[in-house]
């Protein structure tokens, strides 16, 4: 993925509105990230414990979402495999995270939801340069190409589906 200038980052939303994206929290380490190493960029956000963003790139350029996740405290929403990476986080390290679906469908309050790395680095899972703290990735069969394309494929499919 390129680097991304945060003016970038605001305008890729496409489940928020204008003034929402304007007050996203935007992480503080932009230029320190491993771009190189990242299929998207996802943050938690430090102030709103059940919120996070993913942008990614797709035909056209960026594409942002605002997701949102249940916090601890509702704990029961947890799974230990990512849908998108296929990484194991047993003990709460995967959440279900919904994103409002964009344009009227969204205002009317529909969502979709996938359960994801609560951290958001299923990037960094896939090529080895992030070990969970107490799961761990499947030995497989499969290049590291394939599972990149394969979580990229994945991450697709969820996105696509905000627009229906």
């Amino acid at each position: 993925m390129r680097p991304l200038a945060e003016q970038d980052i605001r305008n890729s939303f496409i489940n928020c509105s204008k003034g929402e994206a304007k007050r996203v929290s935007l992480p503080r380490d932009l230029d320190e990230r491993p771009w190189d190493d990242l299929d998207f960029l996802g943050w938690r956000d430090p102030g709103a414990p059940d919120r996070s963003y993913l942008v990614t790139e797709r035909e056209g350029g960026p594409v942002g979402i605002t997701l949102r996740f249940p916090s601890s405290q509702r704990g029961f929403l947890h799974r230990s495999m990512c849908s998108l990476c296929l990484t194991t986080h047993p003990g709460g390290g995967v959440s279900l995270m919904t994103a409002r679906k964009a344009g009227a469908a969204g205002r009317e309050g529909n969502s979709v939801g996938l359960y994801m790395c609560t951290d958001l680095a299923c990037s960094l899972y896939v090529r080895g340069k992030k070990v969970p703290q107490s799961g761990s990735r499947f030995e497989e069969s499969l290049t590291l190409e394939e599972q990149i394309a394969r979580t990229t494929g994945n991450l697709s499919s969820f996105l696509d589906k905000l627009y229906v």
